[in-house]
């Protein structure tokens, strides 16, 4: 008898613990959408898959904006970790179309359980209708298939989005503020990152990574600039980092000039933030 009651006091505490170990994991785990706003999900047919879409901001606005996918397998809704996903953005004016600046997923695998990528909407949704075509081929069943999805973009309150002639050769180029933002700003030493693209044709924007930028921060309002700043250089990608000095709070103004090599290819160019 005592036996017995040894055998199902250990069972119990036994469960007790496994419990308490599965709440804890359960309790640890972090959702890697949290803090993001979910835009849009849907089945890529072919695939058998479903992917929802998600970003940092609460609505789309011109300029660089990164999104973050989930996939999952459409009848068992287990993540999908391994995929090749390729976007396609395009802007329907009616008589014509054209694309935008993208970045697909880095890599084949995903990271936290999302898909980074991007896209750089060089216009708002007043002058024609946005959509985004998701390719996606399923490395688990080995299918592929697509979806398009509708986006509403809009035109920010400051632009984050600017365009310029070259003068050096004529090309258009895009240039796109994703660092520092209204949210992030802060008194003192700043990342600084914006992205440059070249536009080719209606359906080909390479990131371009031939230019030299200068930077020169001032306050309008105030009558000066600040030290200590870096020019953005090159990284990747098109992407160009570098440091701008806030020494107070207010409304700043980045100057920026391009040039190709010794050639002046712009000095029109400036992004305000305010904080």
């Amino acid at each position: 008898m005592k036996k017995s009651l040894y055998l199902l006091l250990s069972v119990a505490i036994l469960c007790v613990i496994i419990f308490l170990a599965a709440c804890t994991k359960e309790s640890t785990e972090q959702n890697p959408t949290a803090g993001l706003t979910k835009l849009s999900e849907g089945y890529v047919t072919g695939a058998g898959t479903k992917v929802e879409v998600f970003t940092k901001e609460t609505s789309l606005t011109t300029g660089y904006t990164k999104f973050y996918l989930a996939l999952y397998d459409s009848v068992t809704g287990k993540r999908i970790e391994d995929a090749h996903i390729h976007l396609t953005p395009i802007m329907n004016m009616g008589m014509m179309q054209h694309n935008a600046p993208y970045e697909n997923p880095a890599s084949t695998k995903a990271i936290d359980h999302l898909f980074p990528c991007s896209v750089t909407f060089i216009m708002s949704s007043m002058g024609g209708s946005w959509t985004l075509e998701i390719e996606v081929h399923n490395h688990t069943n080995d299918k592929e298939g697509s979806i398009t999805i509708p986006l509403t973009v809009a035109e920010p309150a400051v632009s984050r989005q600017k365009s310029f002639t070259a003068s050096h050769n004529g090309a258009r180029y895009f240039i796109s503020l994703i660092s520092p933002t209204v949210a992030n700003s802060k008194v003192g030493i700043n990342d600084m990152e914006i992205a440059i693209y070249k536009k080719e044709s209606m359906t080909n924007w390479p990131a371009d990574s031939s230019l030299s930028v200068i930077l020169t921060p001032e306050m309008p309002t105030m009558g000066h600039g600040s030290p200590n700043n870096v020019n953005p250089a090159h990284v990747g990608n098109g992407h160009y980092k570098g440091k701008v000095n806030f020494t107070m709070t207010g409304l700043w103004r980045l100057n920026l000039d391009f040039m190709s090599g010794t050639a002046v290819a712009d000095t029109t160019q400036f992004f305000d933030v305010q904080f």
